[in-house]
């Protein structure tokens, strides 16, 4: 996937990211602070979602993205 998907869902406060296809999704564990990690049968993460999320002006939600090259 060439791109990271980011959803948010003002009625359920979550905000969900997704960094491949959503579709490989096979099994969801939520961890100690509220995420959820979705991941793929082998076990790699495909994106997680933040539950109890809250925008103060949702309609000012700006997302930024920084790539680390290794």
């Amino acid at each position: 996937m060439a791109q990271v998907k980011v959803f948010y869902d003002q009625t359920g406060n979550t905000l969900t990211v997704w960094s491949d296809e959503p579709k490989s999704d096979y099994i969801c564990e939520e961890t100690t602070e509220e995420v959820v990690l979705m991941k793929d049968k082998a076990g790699h993460v495909l994106g997680f979602e933040k539950l109890n999320f809250e925008v103060v002006k949702p309609d000012h939600l700006n997302v930024a993205f920084e790539t680390i090259n290794q």
